[in-house]
Order: structure tokens, then sequence, then C-alpha cells
């Protein structure tokens, strides 16, 4: 099968949960004999398979390329492959401009279109955008999409997902992206219901992001703490904004046992989160961006890994990534329970400080054993391939819906 991808942040101008799941699902296609193209912004593409489009050199968001408008991608990739009309399936992963090209470009030429919805953009802006601007860049973002895709779901405030009218325009986005798809994908049960919740009625289906097979080639083992231990955890993801560093360094300055975190990753709130972490003197150690290979080795010396976000995630890969490693994770948001084993995790009550620090100090040294022992047991899988065969299957259904 042909495969032509479509992304709007890619490796290794970007890192992040959903790019290595991207990466993954695309050497594991290869790797079954399948021939795959991703498109995206960037400079100088040197991974096989891989073709940048018009970027803009200037512009970046979130410190990651942005393509160019969605009809100048569509006209070079037309001039650089004249024959588009070989692929067998178009997969698109985002919404802005270089995915809004392979859509167009899909449905130009009769190509099946499989969605994939990653992400709360609802959230995204909510959360990163000054108060004052958050309506204002939610319709402009609304009203650009809706040059290039008909916006025929119209999405009004409710008191689920969106409660204020610059949410409501950002799911009207995304459920618009996904309707004109063939199938859609969402990594989730409870993201699924969402998108079903705002319109879509396209045929969706439930495909888990996945890790490399080759990490889950690796031996792992069952984590071991006594009491008096000191807790070592681990941030795999954007210390950003939505991902809520600070809330938990601030539960971390409420403990009392003793601990250590280690910081793996960037984003727009380091800065803040390394002076808050050394005014108040706590025990953490931040080591920005690294390869996947020395996260993931770390992760065998530690106890937990952490999750503090709430009402954004989608599934995240740190789960996944987690449960791969046979490490036990701590997470505040309940909707996260769906993505790994059942005893495998430490949810707190609550998603302000308070809560998060009285799970952490009233976690028994000795539910790590289990938890971990319960992680090691299901980590076959989150491998990459067991889910791609989940994704063949949609992109079968896609091609003879």
């Amino acid at each position: 099968m042909k495969i032509a991808v479509f992304t709007d942040v890619y490796t290794p101008w970007t890192t992040g949960g959903i790019v290595s799941s991207i990466v993954a699902q695309k050497a594991e296609l290869e790797r079954l004999g399948h021939e795959v193209t991703v498109f995206c912004p960037g400079f100088n593409a040197r991974e096989k398979g891989v073709a940048t489009v018009p970027t803009h050199k200037l512009i970046k968001i979130n410190d990651a390329p942005l393509a160019m408008r969605p009809t100048k991608v569509e006209a070079y990739i037309l001039q650089k492959y004249a024959d588009f009309t070989k692929f067998d399936v178009v997969h698109v992963h985002y919404e802005a401009s270089c995915s809004l090209a392979g859509v167009r470009l899909a449905r130009r030429f009769g190509i099946p279109l499989v969605q994939t919805m990653h992400g709360r953009e609802d959230m995204a802006i909510a959360v990163n955008v000054p108060h004052p601007l958050k309506y204002i860049v939610a319709t402009l973002l609304n009203t650009m999409h809706g040059k290039y895709l008909p916006h025929e779901l119209k999405v009004r405030k409710d008191k689920f997902q969106a409660p204020t009218r610059t949410r409501a325009k950002m799911w009207e986005l995304m459920v618009n992206q996904a309707e004109v798809a063939d199938v859609v994908t969402a990594p989730s049960q409870h993201f699924a219901h969402k998108l079903e919740h705002y319109g879509v009625t396209r045929p969706l289906k439930v495909v888990s992001n996945a890790v490399d097979v080759k990490f889950l080639e690796e031996t792992v083992r069952t984590r071991t703490m006594e009491d008096g231990d000191v807790l070592k955890m681990i941030w795999n993801s954007r210390v950003s904004k939505e991902k809520r560093i600070l809330p938990f360094l601030e539960a971390l300055k409420l403990l009392k046992r003793p601990y250590v975190l280690c910081v793996y990753g960037d984003g727009n709130m380091l800065k803040k989160a390394k002076k808050f972490a050394e005014k108040n003197g706590l025990k953490v150690k931040f080591y920005g961006r690294q390869k996947r290979e020395k996260i993931m080795s770390r992760m065998q010396d530690s106890h937990l890994s952490i999750v503090a976000s709430y009402n954004f995630d989608t599934q995240g890969m740190i789960l996944l990534e987690a449960e791969a490693a046979g490490l036990p994770v701590f997470f505040c948001d309940p909707e996260m329970v769906e993505i790994v084993p059942e005893g495998s995790y430490v949810l707190a009550g609550g998603p302000d400080p308070v809560s998060m620090a009285i799970a952490l100090e009233n976690l028994p040294a000795k539910d790590i054993v289990k938890m971990s022992k319960k992680m090691i047991r299901a980590r076959k899988s989150v491998s990459q391939d067991v889910q791609i065969k989940k994704l063949l299957e949609v992109y079968e259904l896609a091609v003879h819906n």
C-alpha cells in the first residue's frame, strides 16, 4: 500500500508524544512492506520517505516550523509529485496548513482519507493565549480554517467541553476537520465520545498511539522501593503551561517524604519552572530535550512517571512509554484511567497541588512493586506492531468505504 502522511509537526524539528507515534507508525508500516511518504514543514529533510513542504523561515509555533498557506503547499506537492494519485490512502494528523493541504488533495483526487484527531485545540487556546485575545484568536483560526474546508457543523457553548465561545470555536474547527474524512481515528474512547458529541458522523475508530517496537525488545525490571527510600520521579513531556509543570512543582513544595524529579523536555514554562524550583529548594533536575533512547533508559531507574495535565491530553504517549518501560504512572485526570492497566497508577484526588501532594505523600513504598508488575504484564499491548494492525484495518475501511 502507498500511504501519504500529512503532519504539521515532525522530527527532527520538534519532539513530543504525537511525533514519536507518527515516527513509529512510519517505521512499522515500512517494515511490513508498505511505502510511506511523510509531508511536513521543516528544512533540509534527510530521512528517507520525508518531504518538506514550503515553510516560513522566521515564523514558528512553539519552536516548530510552520508550513505556508495550504494552497501554496498543494501547488508545491503537485509540482514535485505529479503522480500524487499513486497513493492508495492519505493519512492526516493535524488541522493546520500542511494537514489542510493533505485533506484538500485527497478530496480533489478522490483518494481515501483517514484523519487522526490527536489534540485538544480548545484547551491549547484557553490555556496559552492571554485572556483578552482568546476569542479573537479562536475566531481568526476558525475563519481561516473555514476558508479551506467547509464548516457544515456548528458548535455552540455548552456545559460539556465548550463552556466558552472560544472553546466552542475551536471544537467547531476540530469536528469539521474530522467530518471531511472517510474514516476518523482517535487515540482514546473518551476523546472519540467528545468528537461524536459535537457532531462527527463519520466512521470513528479508536486506534491507540503506540511505542516503537525496538523499545519493547529491551528487558525491563520490576521497580522496588523500601520505606524511607527516595521517591524517584521522571517528567517526560513538554515543560509547558498546558502540561501544568508549575502546579506539580507546587505539590513537590508540600512533600515531606524524600524525592527527586528528573525533567526531560523543554517548552514555554522551562525558565519559570527552573526559577521556581531553585527559589524553593526543590529536588528537581532539568535535562532539557533529550533523545528518546536516553529517556527510556532513565525510566528504568525511576519509580513513577508524572503526568500533571488535566482535561487536555487525549491519551498521552508518556503513559504508553511508561507502560513499555514497566514504570508506574501518576496523574490527576481521571480520564487517563482508560489508558493504562488497572492497578498500575496513582490517581490524585484532584488537579490542585494539595491533592497531588497528598497522593504522593500517602503512596506506600510497597505499592510501587505491585504497580510495576502490572505494567510489565501489559507492556506488549502498546507495541506498534500490535496497534498497526488496527490502523491497517482503518486504511482498508477507508479504501472500501
